[in-house]
């Protein structure tokens, strides 16, 4: 029987893409299965006078709304189906036209119809609503992603690149491990590497 990962995501986060990659890989080999939720880095930031994610213009809110509309409307195996259409685009072939979210829709099974919700605040408050439910596992000093199984939560791991088969399962199994033992509150690595995304 698998356990379930609940995993908040940013869409647009390529450091977030890779986990999420990470996590599909390590399903392969281990008995986990992800559940997607949405995390936004606009509303995480929103009304901080700071600009941590260098977003003036907003658009990191543009496929947190289109998420949210798919979530709400067509569950989240629609959500995580539109997230790896999407992330491959955007993250894989770096991608970002205009027509990137209908046919990531598209590709998902969706109807284009949802991609109208980028352009309205109407789902705003399903946005800060999840992502206030991902920070309230671990506490607001993080950001995406945050992974839940069961009782224990972490955010992260933050990678550079997607273990893939068995380094995958070993890296599941530790970063289980290590979120599970009493007290445990952080680890890092080496600083942040460029997103690698071969």
């Amino acid at each position: 029987m698998s356990e379930i990962a609940d995993v908040w995501f940013d869409p647009s986060c390529p450091y977030t893409w890779i986990t999420s990659r990470w996590l599909l890989e390590a399903a392969r080999v281990r008995p986990v299965e992800p559940r997607w939720h949405l995390l936004s880095l606009a509303a995480l930031n929103e009304g901080r006078d700071d600009d941590p994610e260098n977003d003036p213009e907003g658009y990191l809110w543009l496929p947190a709304r289109v998420c949210a509309a798919v979530a709400g409307e067509a569950g989240q195996a629609a959500l995580g189906r539109f997230y790896t259409a999407f992330g491959t685009r955007v993250h894989e072939r770096g991608e970002m036209e205009p027509r990137t979210i209908p046919d990531a829709l598209d590709e998902a099974g969706l109807p284009e119809e949802f991609a109208a919700a980028a352009l309205e605040d109407r789902y705003d408050d399903a946005v800060r609503a999840s992502t206030a439910e991902g920070l309230a596992r671990v506490g607001p000093h993080v950001g995406t992603p945050v992974v839940a199984v069961g009782e224990r939560a972490f955010f992260g791991p933050v990678l550079s690149r997607i273990p893939r088969g068995e380094e995958a399962g070993r890296l599941w199994d530790g970063t289980l491990l290590v979120a599970g033992t009493a007290g445990f509150h952080e680890l890092k690595g080496r600083p942040r590497a460029a997103p690698d995304l071969s």
